[in-house]
């Protein structure tokens, strides 16, 4: 007689490999799914960390006033002031330091889009604006309106703990000379939300 070859799985190679697949995905898929989330936090945080650090460097550079400020049409030629800041925001030079952006002459040195589905920013006092004079130090009360000082950046897990006493939400810190920086201490957002009198999402 002769032997035949048996090519393939058996049927049960078949179910193990299931078995471990389905293993693999229930244990890895809610995983990825806090890392996608995760990032999406992490990146709107880092884009208004960077365009602080980028417009304060650019007044001193430049010897003249630069604003931030939230826009609702930012990633267009005509971007102006307006709107929240999870609609988008726009960095330009501000020479008149009136915190509105003349197309003519007042260029926009970077534009931010739209913040990412399921990003909320809780920001304090509702401030839209944040400007940089001419010497790199931040300007406060311009023309009595209330510079950014904290802003809440979260998704719908809110202010939960995802680490050893870290927060899923970050907190965006400007100080009044226009040093800013991020915290991820879980007392210190909770605390902060508190006194903001904000919520998140």
């Amino acid at each position: 007689m002769k032997k035949r070859i048996q090519t393939g799985f058996t049927l049960y190679e078949l179910l193990v490999t299931l078995l471990i697949v389905g293993v693999v995905l229930t244990l890895g898929i809610p995983n990825l799914s806090n890392f996608a989330r995760n990032s999406r936090v992490t990146s709107t945080s880092n884009d208004l960390h960077s365009a602080f650090h980028m417009a304060r460097s650019e007044s001193a550079r430049a010897k003249t006033n630069v604003t931030i400020c939230a826009s609702a049409n930012s990633m267009t030629p005509a971007a102006d002031c307006g709107g929240t800041w999870d609609k988008g925001y726009i960095v330009f030079i501000d020479d008149n330091a009136d915190q509105q952006r003349n197309p003519v002459g007042e260029t926009v040195l970077r534009a931010v889009p739209e913040s990412a589905t399921g990003i909320t920013l809780a920001v304090e006092d509702d401030a839209t604006y944040f400007m940089f004079a001419s010497s790199g130090l931040g300007r406060r009360d311009v023309y009595n309106n209330v510079p950014v000082s904290r802003v809440m950046i979260c998704d719908d897990r809110g202010i939960m703990e995802t680490s050893e006493n870290f927060s899923a939400a970050r907190l965006f810190v400007a100080t009044p000379l226009g040093r800013a920086t991020i915290i991820r201490d879980l007392d210190l957002v909770q605390d902060a939300l508190e006194d903001m009198k904000k919520s998140c999402p």
